[in-house]
């Protein structure tokens, strides 16, 4: 496949210019024939543009999974399904994506075979639902659990941000008023005090050595977080053992890691819950959800559980036995072994995370505003206390 620039025109007259995979300028325009377009003009590119993972979003995916539940539910064939789904989208790379898929479809494959094809779009997790569905006759619901599923990771997203952007903004702020405050207030305020030529007491000559220890070496306190931070990123780029323990110490950070941990669980219970109602195997649940947790401490984990399971474990004993899940997941898992509920179990595990997880958020924001206030009122309390004492014992002794 060749990757062309191409302008084309749609039927009110519009000239759409984009890009597109096809064997040659015929193949071109036959795709874009599908797609409602009249080719212009195109040349051929010698490399491939944009990923299509980087362009397609997940609302497109929701959207995707919305309009396939609802056409597959209401008994209209996958092919007439999709040409609806194209002929109604303006996102120029998933409908490309979408008239691919329907090739494929009228060559003779299956949806999850068609959808295999854009590993960079649908992970393995979401082809294998496909599959299951497909083979159980279920793909409308399997469609709908899809959706929610990818409702719920939009939310879960916009959780975390909440929880790593506003910590890291107001960090950022007090950061920036300490360096102003050290190396341009402080060195004012002091040079006015030793002029007085009392002695002066300890807490300001710890002030004073600290405001010149960033006037004289700011570019070290700058660059060594920063070389740090690029440093540690190699490090973990060339060390599987390094990211092991990097995944370890993000479960135990104070105040996040609790966090992390309840969202991770939340996501492995939806995902297994939802594979294994489609009629996936345990065994299969638990491979599927090693990439789907995001931590190689909890993946290791599962691989443990899925070896013991193999080797004729129960569930429940096989999933204490790793160490990693907390006595909740236990229980619903015992409960749900024994009442032949499984996913029904672990989607009251999911849910009753998903609650704990915003409360939690809620709670690490509310302590985050106050005690960012106290860091900064309490070095705003210590210049202040460092410059004005001098300054008052010199009035004193003047008035004495």
């Amino acid at each position: 496949m060749t990757q062309f620039y191409y302008r084309a025109m749609d039927a009110s007259g519009h000239i759409q210019p984009g890009n597109m995979d096809a064997a040659n300028e015929p193949d071109l325009e036959l795709r874009l024939h599908r797609m409602g377009l009249d080719l212009i003009d195109c040349r051929a590119s010698r490399t491939r543009v944009v990923a299509l993972k980087r362009v397609i979003k997940r609302h497109d995916l929701i959207n995707f999974c919305f309009h396939m539940e609802q056409l597959t539910g209401a008994g209209v064939p996958i092919l007439e399904g999709l040409n609806d789904l194209r002929d109604s989208i303006d996102h120029p790379r998933f409908r490309e994506m979408i008239t691919g898929l329907i090739e494929n479809i009228e060559g003779g494959q299956q949806l999850s075979a068609a959808l295999a094809a854009y590993p960079e779009v649908f992970d393995l997790t979401f082809t294998s639902l496909i599959t299951a569905g497909e083979q159980s006759g279920k793909l409308a619901e399997v469609f709908k659990n899809l959706s929610e599923s990818l409702k719920w990771q939009d939310e879960l997203a916009s959780q975390t941000k909440k929880i790593v952007m506003y910590p890291a903004a107001v960090g950022t702020f007090v950061v920036g008023v300490t360096f102003f405050l050290m190396i341009y207030l402080v060195p004012q305020l002091t040079a006015f005090v030793k002029n007085m030529g009392n002695t002066l007491p300890l807490h300001t000559r710890a002030l004073i050595w600290l405001s010149n220890v960033f006037i004289n070496y700011w570019y070290v306190l700058i660059g060594l977080p920063l070389a740090g931070y690029f440093g540690g990123r190699a490090w973990l780029a060339h060390s599987e053992a390094a990211r092991f323990r990097a995944d370890g110490f993000k479960l135990r950070i104070w105040l996040i890691g609790p966090v992390l941990h309840k969202i991770i669980l939340a996501r492995f219970a939806t995902f297994f819950a939802m594979m294994y109602a489609s009629g996936i195997t345990i065994l299969e649940c638990i491979h599927l959800s090693e990439g789907i947790v995001g931590n190689r401490v909890i993946a290791a984990g599962l691989r443990r559980a899925a070896q013991l399971i193999s080797e004729g474990h129960g569930i429940t004993a096989a999933f204490q036995q790793t160490g990693i899940f907390p006595p909740l997941v236990i229980r619903m898992l015992k409960v749900g072994e024994a009442t032949g509920a499984l996913d029904g179990a672990l989607r009251n595990v999911s849910y009753f995370y998903n609650r704990e997880v915003k409360e939690m958020i809620e709670k690490v924001q509310s302590m985050i505003e106050p005690a960012m206030t106290v860091i900064l009122g309490v070095l705003v309390g210590w210049i202040m206390l460092s410059v004005m004492g001098p300054i008052y014992d010199t009035i004193s002794k003047i008035r004495t």
